[in-house]
């Protein structure tokens, strides 16, 4: 009779044989110019061959982070492999590990960057792609690099699985993380308090990626923080989102008064309140959707925040216009579908005085 440690021991290794089946991949190499192609080529259509999935969106990247990996490219110091997942349904690419070096490319090759803050190659700062010498154009367009390309074998489930393993095999911890565990004091503890509120994690989906990563409380300190710095966001264009967060974060705790505390804490739950019988997909952008995208989340946190703010009874009638459908895509869609610099100040001024607008000029008025 097998014992029961070696029938385990059959089934770890049907499990390993099933489990690399279904992670099966290949190595290819392109052009610096093929893969920019690849991703811009009817990106407006959401229809680019190489994409980024939804709960990659966001470009966190700022100015001086895309420099210095251009430079590096320039320099062809070693870049790190680029992952991506080949989808069956329509043989597209999608980028598992890699986004933010992709748009980093397009938006170098596209002079949408202005290289800065160089300390290497420091001549070339101030420098958009378009100056350089064509020979220069061309060496840069014709590098190659390396992806990897999963099979279309992998499910959506391998895919998330891969991104997961890639982003916390280093177990680096994500800024909200951090933030839980440096910012101590009684507004971190408003925000994580109103990050567990039911309601609101019904209406914020969180993919499997930021799964117990304090994602929900990341949103609530955006919507906040990005309500407080609106309209100008001076600090915010000043410092990036991660820094501005972090300082907005530790002068609360320093300030803010339990009155202060009360009142945001009525803030926020009046926001989840409207949103809830406002939009039937809450804060996510359909009703399929496993993630909560946080540009779109800003737009209607914050833009519901601040119409409320000017009519607190405020009822809406009209909401086609924040409907999202990419076959029939309208002003929204199109303000979401930014490539680079989501969050610029006049880009997020821009998606959060949109929906601000359409909810107070939609009002049903009570008689």
């Amino acid at each position: 009779m097998m014992s029961k440690s070696q029938e385990n021991l059959e089934k770890v290794e049907q499990q390993i044989e099933t489990r690399q089946k279904n992670v099966a991949y290949d190595t290819r190499e392109f052009t610096i110019e093929i893969i920019v192609n690849k991703f811009l080529k009817e990106i407006d259509k959401d229809n680019n061959e190489l994409y980024v999935p939804e709960y990659q969106r966001e470009f966190v990247w700022d100015e001086r982070r895309q420099s210095r990996f251009i430079e590096s490219v320039i320099l062809g110091l070693p870049i790190p492999l680029i992952f991506v997942a080949e989808i069956s349904e329509d043989g597209r690419l999608e980028i598992v590990d890699g986004s933010q070096r992709i748009r980093t490319l397009a938006a170098f090759l596209n002079d949408k960057l202005k290289l800065e803050g160089l300390t290497t190659l420091s001549y070339l700062n101030d420098f958009v792609f378009s100056e350089l010498p064509i020979s220069r154009q061309r060496k840069v367009k014709n590098l190659p690099m390396r992806m990897i390309v999963l099979s279309s074998k992998a499910t959506e489930e391998v895919r998330n699985d891969m991104f997961d393993r890639i982003n916390t095999s280093s177990v680096a911890l994500t800024p909200m993380e951090k933030r839980k565990g440096i910012y101590k004091g009684k507004f971190n503890d408003l925000v994580f308090e109103c990050a567990q509120n039911a309601i609101f994690r019904k209406l914020c989906p969180i993919g499997t990626h930021f799964e117990d990563r304090q994602e929900e409380a990341e949103l609530v300190l955006r919507l906040f923080g990005f309500s407080e710095a609106y309209p100008k966001f001076t600090e915010l264009g000043k410092k990036g989102v991660e820094k501005y967060l972090d300082d907005y974060l530790a002068e609360k705790n320093k300030t803010a008064t339990d009155e202060d505390l009360e009142k945001k804490k009525q803030e926020f739950e009046s926001v989840v309140s409207f949103v809830e019988k406002t939009f039937p997909s809450g804060f996510a952008k359909n009703k399929n959707t496993k993630q909560t995208a946080r540009p779109y989340f800003e737009a209607i946190a914050i833009g519901t925040n601040l119409a409320l703010k000017e009519n607190p009874q405020l009822v809406v009638k009209n909401k086609d216009w924040a409907v999202l459908d990419k076959n029939n895509r309208n002003t929204f869609y199109e303000m979401l579908s930014a490539k680079y610099h989501t969050h610029k100040p006049d880009k997020l001024r821009e998606r959060i005085d949109f929906v601000k607008t359409k909810l107070l000029e939609n009002n049903e008025r009570i008689s």
